[in-house]
């Protein structure tokens, strides 16, 4: 946790093969004026792997005991990232929004699954998949190369960050960057009982997760908010950090 004890809970959930150190500087930013509670995912950083990874509950109880751990009954904003944000809908489809004030969708989608409307992947994940679940660490590194500036943007400066990026997605287990994929959930009918403000960020030029996923939710949640990035890829936090922080916090300073 950083920031300030007072500050609004932002409760920070990373994508698949990532950790809560994704987020770089983005992070820190946000942390000027709202409590940050940068979570890793099970069986990614430094969290347990508990072989689990199929059942929704359990990927909302994780939520929900970090929120319990912090002391956190209300207020509190959701950030998904990309995976993050199935993991968040998860949260709220088993916990409700009792505990929550909003809810942020970055390059994100809500559920997961062959067939599931608003849940498709994009070219550059359909390309490394299934070298990405290699035990060898050559066609492991080759898959994930495919991804290219999907996670940072375009740019010289973006090479710190896109090595951290990287790194934490190979020091993700083979068998955990894999079992994510093998679940299916539809959580259409939690986005649209939802009772909370809901912002979507999207790229129109993600190759991940493409924006017709972020669209739908948008489409699903009622008075749901979109801002569609034109040519901007997967990592809008990297992509541009001055532009997603300002945009997160004209959201969230205007909640009750």
């Amino acid at each position: 946790m950083t920031g300030p004890e007072t500050g609004r809970p932002l409760v920070l959930l990373h994508g698949w093969a990532g950790n809560l150190r994704c987020w770089g500087a983005a992070a820190d930013d946000l942390a000027q004026r709202y409590r940050v509670i940068a979570v890793d995912l099970r069986g990614h950083g430094y969290s347990d792997d508990p072989g689990v990874y199929d059942d929704p509950k359990a990927w909302a109880a994780d939520v929900a005991a970090v929120l319990a751990a912090e002391g956190i009954d209300a207020g509190a904003v959701l950030l998904g990232w990309s995976y993050g944000g199935i993991v968040a809908t998860d949260y709220l489809a088993t916990y409700g929004t009792g505990a929550v004030a909003a809810a942020i969708y970055t390059g994100s989608l809500a559920h997961i699954g062959p067939g599931v409307p608003g849940a498709a992947t994009g070219p550059a994940m359909d390309k490394a998949i299934p070298g990405v679940f290699e035990e060898s660490a050559g066609r492991a590194v080759r898959a994930f190369a495919v991804f290219g500036n999907a996670n940072t943007g375009p740019g010289e400066d973006k090479g710190v960050d896109a090595q951290r990026l990287f790194g934490g997605s190979l020091a993700t287990a083979p068998s955990v960057r894999k079992a994510l994929f093998y679940r299916t959930i539809d959580n259409t009918e939690t986005l649209r009982g939802l009772d909370i403000p809901v912002l979507v960020l999207h790229g129109t030029a993600d190759p991940v997760v493409p924006a017709d996923n972020g669209r739908y939710i948008v489409d699903n949640v009622p008075g749901a908010r979109g801002s569609f990035w034109e040519g901007a890829q997967h990592g809008l936090f990297i992509e541009d950090r001055a532009r997603f922080v300002a945009e997160l916090s004209e959201f969230v300073d205007a909640l009750d």
